[in-house]
């Protein structure tokens, strides 16, 4: 017997790699000393960019939605999901990203496919001027579904120690600026299929005028990175606190930015929840408090910042690109809780 014959294909993991190093080698920024296939990533931190520097690192994966994928056989933009989603984790504590790894693992390794989803980690982490600088790629038979995958991301960034994003001096009166999401983003997967599939029982073609375009479409929308509209924010030290909005939803996230003594209280008519939310919600018959403690509701970052430097942040983010950040609600005296009004 051979490895091949055990469900183990190493001329497919060396197909896969050479596809991978050209996508890999296009994200690279100075900072990287070593090549694709090395047992090791080398980076290099330039010691002028940050005073004091402070790495951050994070890792996490995309959840159930590698199920939509799957369905649909559109693979190029989970990776793009998972790098994003990744980047905003470490961009609250007010980091900016150096170098990402990834980590897919599958039963039977298709180069194309592994491809497809690289392409997307590549071109994501290019936007986000972070270099993709290894990983691995495990092909595991009889562990994973035929035609199904895993994948995982883990990124390191830094930030100057006096830059560093804490929350400490968030105060009651502080107010909180929403940025819009670009629908679920990677959170709530689980829930939205069933309601979509064997609820309503549609299939992931199949065209909603509420969400402008099919099922699969709405589903598969890219986590949506927002550091180029809050590095302006840390740049000009307006921003108190920040908080990505993923799993757990507001509810969840938000708390876990402020201090003891502050809660939060968000207005819930300052902006309009996006159509593909209210679907869910009609078609599963989810009570509010289910939606805002599984989805991001239209939010995907919140900012928290002094009464005063409200509009400034909102004419940066504007000025950024954004138009539709809004004032979503204050800080309050409290338990570190999220009250809707």
């Amino acid at each position: 017997m051979d490895y091949r014959q055990s469900g183990v294909d190493i001329d497919a993991g060396n197909e896969t790699v050479r596809r991978i190093r050209t996508l890999a080698r296009s994200t690279f920024t100075p900072g990287v000393l070593s090549d694709i296939g090395s047992f090791g990533g080398l980076f290099r931190l330039d010691p002028e960019r940050f005073e004091d520097p402070v790495l951050v690192s994070s890792a996490d994966g995309v959840g159930t939605k590698l199920k939509v994928a799957f369905m649909t056989g559109r693979h190029d933009t989970i990776g793009a999901d998972l790098v994003n989603h990744c980047v905003n984790d470490i961009l609250v504590q007010g980091a900016e990203p150096l170098f990402f790894l990834d980590y897919l693992a599958t039963g039977r390794l298709l180069p194309q496919v592994a491809e497809q989803v690289i392409s997307g980690v590549a071109r994501a982490c290019k936007e986000n001027g972070c270099a993709l600088i290894g990983g691995e790629t495990a092909e595991m038979p009889g562990f994973y579904a035929d035609g199904e995958y895993d994948i995982a991301g883990f990124i390191v960034g830094a930030v100057s120690r006096k830059g560093v994003v804490d929350g400490r001096t968030i105060v009651p009166g502080d107010v909180l600026v929403g940025l819009p999401s670009s629908g679920l983003h990677t959170n709530g997967y689980s829930l939205a299929r069933k309601i979509v599939f064997e609820v309503a029982q549609w299939k992931p073609d199949k065209h909603v005028p509420d969400f402008g375009g099919t099922v699969a479409d709405a589903l598969l929308a890219t986590h949506r990175s927002y550091l180029k509209y809050v590095r302006p924010l840390l740049e000009r030290r307006v921003v108190k606190g920040l908080a990505h909005i993923t799993g757990g939803g507001i509810t969840e996230n938000l708390p876990r930015t402020l201090p003891e003594g502050c809660a939060a209280e968000i207005a819930r008519r300052s902006w309009t929840v996006p159509p593909l939310f209210r679907v869910l919600q009609q078609h599963g018959r989810v009570p509010d408090v289910e939606m805002f403690r599984t989805f991001n509701m239209g939010i995907g970052m919140i900012v928290v910042c002094a009464a005063r430097d409200a509009e400034r942040v909102i004419d940066l983010v504007t000025a950024a690109g954004e138009p539709n950040a809004a004032r979503i609600g204050f800080v309050v005296a409290g338990d570190r809780t999220v009250r809707y009004v």
